[in-house]
């Protein structure tokens, strides 16, 4: 994937609130009008969308149609499903498929439309992804030069959270490099005497996958965007020395016992904290550092401080995150993940919420809810919910970030979501690294 390259113009929707600008722009988000061609109505069609978004983020998911709905009519319905990676190719199989998923990994969708079920983009939504993302999104949801479906939200993977005030309180600064890093580590086990790291990989049927991330990351960081290319590809192998010598980074923290897992146990606890549950530690204090990713700024929303408050994300606040450091200084490389709003229905109430979900305005909506960035190119950072997610999404939209997609993502769903999730979960039980690279390549015979 090359740099993202962002259009320098922006909406100015500062002085407006978000839902206002959302019912103004809504007549205009949908190629076919406020009705279908017969002049029939859409007042009271229901879509329903699911996808494995929960907690509150499916609450904001809700709310960002409510003007939609006021608009059109047309009554969104959002279901989701912790399982639902495991759960969508039995559902489309089975002749249940939702009107709309959102589907969160390339190679997850590529299984959906290798059934057959999927239907192409609407011509609408192919008009609004050209104008509001780069060539390298649109990519990630056609097969075969056949265009299926739009990306939807966004998030920056390789982030580090940590607490400003223990920071300065232990004399130490955010490092720039992957062995400055390596020796904040260091420091911060030796002032508090306490293990620095906490980390959880618990995700019920995803379970490991934040495991995964780690380890692109240091694909990326040590063997660069050809070789990580190439992963994905299929010709770097998870057996060549490229892979094991991420896994053999990745180890220097998360199987050291004196490093891992703040607040929770001993290394082996990994695997059964839950990869949100890290947020609480790292609020109170009890956890330095951990690797997650932006969309975590969503969890401190339903934690506290050691003083009982909601904490503050930003710089001078209760926690904020640096990008994972390279090898060397000011490396602008970053690793991405992303949703993809996928159709099992071509109705007119399904294309109008399709086109809907295409466009900028319902991007600064969902954006301006919180917790959430958009890769959008014409959404409106400023609208962002906290200072962090702000910067977090320039960075997204600046044309000299060099970007990756999350490579487990890109991969066949029997490697990505299947043997490297299992694969990770593993290692951190004790298996030997050599038997789990060998593990995860085997995904591909399957």
């Amino acid at each position: 994937m090359t740099s993202i390259r962002s259009p320098r113009r922006r909406h100015m929707l500062t002085a407006l609130s978000v839902a206002a600008v959302t019912t103004i722009a809504l007549a205009g988000c949908a190629e076919g009008g406020d009705e279908p061609a017969d002049g029939a109505s859409l007042e009271g069609e229901t879509v329903r969308i699911s996808g494995g978004i929960t907690g509150i983020e499916a609450e904001n998911m809700q709310k960002s149609f409510d003007a939609f709905t006021e608009d059109t009519g047309i009554i969104v319905e959002y279901t989701g499903d912790k399982a639902f990676e495991g759960n969508i190719v039995t559902k489309v199989q089975g002749g249940d498929a939702p009107d709309i998923a959102i589907v969160p990994q390339p190679g997850l969708l590529k299984t959906l439309v290798d059934t057959g079920e999927v239907k192409p983009a609407p011509e609408g939504v192919e008009k609004n992804v050209d104008e509001n993302w780069s060539p390298d999104w649109k990519a990630y949801g056609t097969f075969d030069d056949v265009f299926y479906t739009a990306p939807m939200l966004a998030n920056i993977k390789g982030y580090v959270w940590y607490s400003p005030a223990s920071f300065e309180e232990w004399g130490v600064e955010v490092p720039t490099t992957w062995d400055e890093m390596l020796a904040l580590t260091a420091t911060i086990q030796e002032k508090t005497g306490k293990a620095p790291w906490c980390a959880g990989f618990e995700s019920e049927a995803a379970s490991g996958w934040p495991g995964t991330d780690w380890i692109e990351d240091l694909v990326l960081r040590q063997s660069g965007p050809e070789v990580y290319d190439q992963w994905v590809a299929g010709d770097v192998k998870f057996t060549d020395p490229e892979i094991a010598d991420a896994f053999d980074a990745v180890g220097e923290i998360l199987l050291n016992p004196e490093w891992v897992n703040a607040g929770f146990g001993d290394v082996a606890s990994i695997n059964s904290t839950a990869f949100g549950g890290v947020a609480a530690k790292v609020a109170d204090g009890s956890c330095p550092l951990t690797h997650q990713a932006s969309f975590l700024s969503a969890n401190f929303l339903d934690v506290q401080t050691a003083a009982g408050e909601t904490p503050v994300v930003a710089p001078d606040g209760d926690v904020y995150a640096f990008v994972l450091p390279g090898f060397e200084a000011d490396a602008a490389t970053i690793e991405v993940g992303g949703e993809f709003v996928t159709a099992f229905s071509d109705d007119a109430a399904t294309v109008k919420v399709l086109e809907y979900m295409s466009t900028a305005e319902w991007a600064d909506t969902r954006v301006g809810l919180g917790g959430n960035i958009s890769a959008n190119l014409n959404a409106d950072p400023s609208l962002a919910s906290s200072e962090f997610l702000q910067e977090a999404m320039k960075l997204l939209q600046d044309p000299n970030t060099t970007v990756r997609f999350d490579a487990s993502d890109l991969m066949p769903a029997t490697v990505g979501s299947g043997s490297f999730w299992r694969g990770m979960v593993d290692w951190i039980d004790g298996k030997d690294t050599a038997t789990v690279l060998s593990d995860i390549q085997a995904g591909y015979e399957n």
